[in-house]
């Protein structure tokens, strides 16, 4: 089968378009999926730029998230039919094969039917950055009907799927943009109020809009400098949960707000083999589902990409500022 190999840790030009042989069902609960859509997400990039996260050796292949249709089950498969279109979010971090491929072989447990609604490409833009935003919103902070919530890069991938989450709990949603593009984007989607990072204080613009109060959840998926600049635009005794690490920013006026401060890591559950975490992470998409097939989620695919050209994806993604999500599509 055609694949793209992860050959050595660097620039986007490691990732190769090879044949490869086509995985086959090693147990009996293992579907084998043909691969329609794959879905790129920053982490592909930093495990290119970085390593995989396993003893393995390269090549690897990378990606995530994936979409296609069920074309063999194992004889002790019992939640899906062969011709079944399916999404999913696993392997691609150097111990299981990823979705850069034609097809995929993983267990049953770690998959749902797509929405009915949604194209492969649009399935495959969402598993991980639907799961991201549902455990930093909801799980990790703790959004309740009413309350007020900054999401940072609202335009992106996370970003984008946060605000609609956030609107369907009917919270007050604040978020930040760089243009008029993606301000116009961001209040076609549900944002309440719309602040560009580049020209004013957040902070001081988010305690303007709030009445001196602040977010009662922040939300953060951009990394410490944005973190640091968002402990005085959170409300006493909020949260802010972050999708990256913390390193030596100094936490006193977080510690004098009573804040709550927590990490939002989806990939945790598949990096420490947490299976009820992941079963969990399935309830998600069966409950996302839902609320995409009645019109109420959307997600936003910018651009799309054969599989031979991923190395692109990459770049576009280390470009930065891209809207919403990026796909790569197979025959």
């Amino acid at each position: 089968m055609k694949a793209v190999l992860m050959t050595a840790t660097g620039s986007p030009d490691v990732l190769e378009y090879r044949d490869i042989p086509e995985p086959q069902l090693v147990n009996p609960n293992q579907i084998k999926v043909k691969l329609a859509a794959a879905g790129v997400n920053p982490i592909d990039t930093k495990v290119r730029r970085n390593g995989v996260f396993y003893d393995q050796p390269l090549p690897a292949v990378l990606g995530c998230d994936g979409a296609g249709t069920v074309v063999e089950i194992g004889n002790a498969v019992s939640l899906f039919n062969v011709g079944e279109k399916v999404w999913f979010c696993h392997g691609g971090l150097g111990r299981e094969q990823g979705n850069y491929a034609e097809y995929n072989v993983l267990d049953e447990r770690w998959v749902a039917l797509m929405p009915s609604s949604l194209s492969f490409t649009e399935a495959a833009a969402l598993p991980l950055v639907l799961i991201t935003a549902w455990g930093g919103l909801f799980d990790r902070g703790g959004l309740q009907n009413g309350q007020t919530v900054l999401i940072h890069a609202g335009a992106g991938g996370v970003g984008h799927m946060a605000i609609q989450l956030a609107k369907l709990k009917e919270a007050h949603v604040i978020t930040t943009v760089n243009n008029e593009e993606k301000a116009d984007f961001v209040k076609s989607i549900g944002a309440d109020e719309v602040i560009y990072y580049a020209r004013e204080d957040v902070a001081a613009a988010v305690i303007n809009l709030t009445g001196g109060k602040g977010a009662d959840l922040v939300f953060d998926t951009v990394g410490p400098a944005v973190f640091k600049q968002s402990i005085p635009a959170t409300a006493h005794f909020g949260r802010i949960i972050t999708l990256l690490g913390l390193d030596n920013i100094d936490l006193s006026e977080a510690r004098m707000r009573n804040l709550l401060i927590g990490f939002e890591l989806m990939l945790t559950p598949m990096l420490r083999d947490l299976d009820d975490a992941r079963l969990k992470h399935i309830e998600i998409l069966k409950n996302c589902t839902e609320w995409i097939d009645q019109g109420l989620l959307k997600p936003h695919v910018s651009q799309t990409f054969s599989l031979q050209e991923a190395a692109q994806t990459h770049r576009s993604i280390e470009e930065g500022h891209t809207t919403g999500k990026i796909v790569l599509t197979l025959p």
